[in-house]
């Protein structure tokens, strides 16, 4: 199965909900190329950016499980092209 690079951008709105989407993320960290997490306090939300390189189903199995948490919104962005990996 042929890999996509994609980035998966998450907002957390609940922060009991950080530590399963922290949870999550490293159950599939063998895909994750990097991520950068930056809290904006003003607003009291948090806002997550991975990047992974994973097969579609990889892909949107995180997307689907983030998505899923109460408070937690994540949309998911694909490069065009597939991955050499």
């Amino acid at each position: 199965m042929d890999n996509r690079v994609a980035l998966i951008g998450i907002i957390v709105e609940e922060a009991a909900s950080a530590a399963k989407v922290n949870e999550i993320l490293h159950e599939y960290g063998q895909y994750i190329v990097g991520r950068m997490g930056i809290p904006y306090r003003e607003r009291n939300i948090n806002i997550i950016s991975v990047v992974v390189d994973a097969p579609q189903s990889i892909i949107s199995a995180i997307s689907g499980k983030i998505g899923s948490l109460p408070q937690v919104s994540a949309k998911t962005s694909y490069a065009k092209a597939l991955s050499e990996a």
